[in-house]
């Protein structure tokens, strides 16, 4: 998981340099298949990231705070965190 988010945290801080890059993945949105868009786009700006750890983080988010919940929360949340939405806001 760790490797998945200093990944991201790279890409994020090459995208706000780099017009180019932000524009390429800004651009992912309208592709068929956007998350593999965009994990083609930060693989060619040398950063590895896979759809699996796009997803995984997300899911992970999400499970750590039901564990967290006093208690823990017997029911997982109808959705979880986008992390490639959530990247793309925050460009």
């Amino acid at each position: 998981m760790n490797n998945i988010i200093t990944e991201l945290e790279l890409l994020y801080s090459d995208a706000k340099k780099d017009p180019l890059l932000k524009k390429k993945l800004l651009a992912t949105r309208s592709a068929d298949d956007p998350m593999d868009a965009f994990c083609k786009v930060a693989c060619d700006a040398g950063h590895s990231i896979t759809v699996g750890e796009l997803f995984s983080a997300g899911q992970e988010y999400s499970d750590n705070q039901c564990k967290s919940t006093n208690g823990g929360n017997p029911y997982p949340y109808d959705s979880f965190e986008d992390t490639y939405e959530t990247f793309l806001a925050s460009l």
